[in-house]
């Protein structure tokens, strides 16, 4: 049995359900998180998201400063990103098909921010209702 942690965009929440059920997941759990990958230095990658978001922003209510900072700490690392934390326990060999299924839902053309995947064993599972242990206390 092994564990499947997926960390993903919020907008790709929708995709990666119907990834799992097409994947045959049996179940799984998923949490809003806040979080932070690795820092992205790139100023190709960064100033068209800093336009994109100044764009959006613009607005005669707020101060373009204090705007303009909000997003400089948005995107240079300093700020947290919300994500969605899936959680699947998946039999061994279902592993690859889960793991393209997730890719596939949420690899954009960003360069940046597509999420991450850690697969965990799982030594043990007991369902509470009837004691049963193992891959019965799952499936």
């Amino acid at each position: 049995m092994k564990e499947i942690l997926a960390i993903v965009r919020m907008k790709k929440t929708g995709a990666t359900k119907k990834a799992l059920i097409s994947a045959g997941v049996a179940g799984f759990t998923a949490i809003r998180v806040l979080g932070r990958g690795r820092k992205v230095e790139d100023n190709e990658v960064i100033m068209p998201c800093k336009t994109r978001l100044m764009e959006m922003a613009v607005d005669d209510v707020l101060d373009l400063h204090d705007t303009e900072e909000e997003i400089t700490t948005f995107l240079d690392g300093t700020r947290l990103f919300p994500r969605r934390l899936f959680t699947i326990l998946v039999h061994d060999e279902d592993v690859p098909r889960v793991i393209e299924g997730i890719m596939i839902a949420n690899k954009t053309d960003r360069g940046v921010g597509d999420g991450v995947i850690f697969v965990l064993p799982v030594l043990d599972a007991i369902r509470i209702r009837t004691g049963e242990t193992g891959e019965a206390a799952i499936w």
